[in-house]
Order: C-alpha cells, then sequence, then structure tokens
C-alpha cells in the first residue's frame, strides 16, 4: 500500500483551509499576548494549535483527513514530551525565545489532552462537512 504522504499529486492550495489557519494564527497571537487567565491561554490555546497547524497542512496538501490528523496528533504529542525531557536546554536554546515559544519548555499531561480534543473536533468537523457533502471519511 503506497503512503499518500509520498504522493506527488497530494500539492494544491486550498483557500479555505488558509483563511481558517490565518484566522486560528490571529486567534493564537491574542490569546498569547492579551490572554492571562487560567483557562483560555493554557488550554485553549493548546487546543487551537492543533486545529491551526492541521488547517496549514490541508492549506497547501490535499490529504486525507483522517492519517493527517493522526500524525499530526503524534507531533503534538512528540513536542509535548520533548518538554518533559528539557529539549531547549539539551540544544542550549534556553535562551532563545522563538525555541521556547516552538518547542515549549513545560510539560502537561493537560495539554496533551487539549491537543487530542483539538484533533478530535477536527476529525468530528470534516465528517460533518463530508456528510454534508455525500461522503463520509474513510480512511
Amino acid at each position: 500500500m503506497q503512503s499518500t504522504f509520498n504522493n506527488t499529486n497530494s500539492m494544491a492550495f486550498n483557500k479555505s483551509y488558509f483563511l481558517l489557519a490565518l484566522a486560528l494564527f490571529i486567534t493564537e497571537v491574542l490569546i498569547g499576548t492579551y490572554m492571562h487567565d487560567a483557562i483560555i491561554r493554557p488550554y485553549g490555546g493548546d487546543f487551537l494549535v492543533v486545529i491551526l497547524i492541521y488547517c496549514i497542512v490541508k492549506s497547501f496538501l490535499n490529504l486525507p483527513v483522517l492519517q493527517t490528523a493522526c500524525y499530526l496528533l503524534i507531533f503534538a504529542y512528540a513536542v509535548e514530551i520533548s518538554q518533559y525531557f528539557h529539549l531547549v536546554n539539551i540544544l542550549g536554546l534556553q535562551n532563545n525565545s522563538v525555541a521556547k515559544i516552538l518547542l515549549g519548555t513545560f510539560f502537561s499531561i493537560t495539554d496533551l489532552l487539549a491537543y487530542t480534543l483539538g484533533i478530535l473536533l477536527v476529525i468530528v468537523s470534516e465528517n460533518i462537512r463530508k456528510r454534508a457533502a455525500g461522503s463520509l471519511i474513510t480512511r
């Protein structure tokens, strides 16, 4: 079975996903800049970031929903687990604010839950969209 990720025909710009990614990026920046609460910033941002990355990927690559969502969730888990092992410090990037923002510095099991819920929302939303178009997601 050939992997869809190796298919050269998967390159395709999708304006809808791109605009959604842009809106999510702006939302993430606003959350990071102005929200200093105990719910939205720590949990909402993590919930939305996997949806943002999914939309960025789907903006440029026409890949299967479930496969893309699963690989993205594994990626998000890997980044979070790297925080447990203090990867930023191991790489000597503890003074690099961009690296600290992208890789994170503090492991939290609730972040894994937020990523999972974000990906579940993606899958449910894509199924609703596909059902409205007359087909269900099967891969």
